[in-house]
């Protein structure tokens, strides 16, 4: 409604306007030759110079004024294709961010049909299937297993007998979602952005990039790729990054590792439930010298007491707490305490250099070696040595 009142305003200017022109041009005619009479009355002749000096003024201004409205219709114009068209785009103009990059998520399966819980889970809690697609990866012909996975129709793909790994870098190139010491009552409840370098590769929950996964492809094992992983000429003295408190659980007995550690320890892992904004915190502490550096102070400059102490919770203070181990006790002193006391390759689970924390009736404990150590060569049962 506002634009035909405008544009009848519009087209009504311009009719006075012409008019007006109009007038002045039949004004400035030239009525041709006339008889000169003699004027008796001068004044007159001065009246009526004044009247045409005053249109020829009102003229001028209509001219102004039909010039500007012009150029305002021309810029009506311009604006009105300017927003038709589709922007140019300029060479000076800045660049946009960056891409987010896209992180496929893996899950590897043999025979658990409960593997659609674990699918169910990640696409419940899947932020974007273009960024985070997700691909099953089924390495044995277990049909009940097939049958289930390719009943999930959201699936990016299923890979049949394709399992990709991970590596541990000189920096971490691991993000670990898992504790082995994780249970109830052997974690910090109120420590949910806590995170440690660890020199274990846990194997459940992980993420690592495409050139870790190009340098172990090619002598992927058939099985057993965890302990694969802990072998020497894989870790390579890289390390992992894992939380104190685990974002994944597993919830079935029955599978290849026949239910091992099920019943004891892995049922009972305490599940994170408190969102933590990594991506906006100050990781840097985690880069290996610095972590070493602190860790080490903060562990050996711990008081030191002992299994006694420790089991019937005589300890005084906050904490934390030192209990030292020598070569063969920590196997003894892992099982009496309740940590998990196997070693892989000589690295103790959820360790680094040695040193494995846990809480204790509320107290941080560091079950760890005498200071100046090194991890002995890969053996059965100790995982380091003193050198003093």
């Amino acid at each position: 409604m506002i634009r035909k009142r405008a544009v009848i305003l519009f087209g009504t200017f311009l009719f006075v306007s012409w008019n007006a022109v109009l007038v002045l041009l039949l004004w400035r005619r030239d009525p041709g030759p006339q008889v000169e009479e003699p004027n008796p009355n001068p004044n007159q002749e001065v009246s009526q110079n004044d009247v045409i000096r005053d249109v020829l003024k009102m003229a001028d201004a209509f001219e102004a004024e039909l010039e500007r409205q012009k150029s305002i219709l021309l810029q009506i114009k311009d604006q009105k294709l300017h927003q038709l068209l589709p922007p140019k785009a300029s060479n000076r103009s800045r660049p946009g961010p960056p891409p987010l990059p896209v992180i496929p998520i893996l899950v590897m399966a043999c025979n658990r049909v409960t593997v659609r819980r674990c699918i169910d889970k990640l696409l419940q809690h899947q932020p974007s299937d273009k960024l985070h697609p997700i691909i099953v990866s089924q390495d044995c012909g277990h049909q009940d297993t097939a049958a289930v996975i390719q009943s999930v129709p959201r699936l990016l793909r299923v890979l049949p007998g394709a399992v990709p790994s991970a590596a541990v870098g000189p920096e971490p190139v691991v993000r670990v979602r898992w504790n082995d010491n994780g249970r109830d009552g052997f974690v910090d409840p109120s420590a949910a952005s806590l995170l440690y370098r660890t020199d274990f590769f846990p194997g459940l929950g992980w993420m690592l990039l495409k050139e870790e996964w190009h340098e172990l492809e090619p002598k992927w094992p058939a099985a057993f790729w965890d302990d694969w992983m802990r072998q020497p000429e894989q870790r390579r003295n890289r390390g992992c990054i894992r939380p104190e408190i685990s974002r994944t659980i597993t919830f079935g007995r029955q599978g290849v590792s026949l239910g091992q550690f099920y019943d004891k320890y892995l049922k009972f892992i305490k599940l994170n439930s408190e969102f933590v904004p990594f991506t906006k915190l100050d990781l840097s502490y985690l880069n290996e010298e610095t972590y070493r550096v602190h860790f080490e102070k903060e562990v050996y400059s711990a008081p030191l007491v002992s299994y006694e102490d420790v089991k019937q919770g005589k300890l005084a203070g906050p904490g934390p707490f030192r209990l030292q181990y020598y070569k063969d006790g920590f196997k003894i002193l892992a099982k009496n305490l309740g940590v998990m006391e196997d070693l892989k390759s000589g690295v103790p689970r959820a360790s680094y250099r040695g040193v494995v924390s846990f809480m204790s009736r509320g107290k941080r404990i560091y079950l760890a070696p005498p200071p100046g150590w090194t991890y002995d060569p890969p053996g059965p049962e100790c995982g380091c040595k003193a050198l003093s």
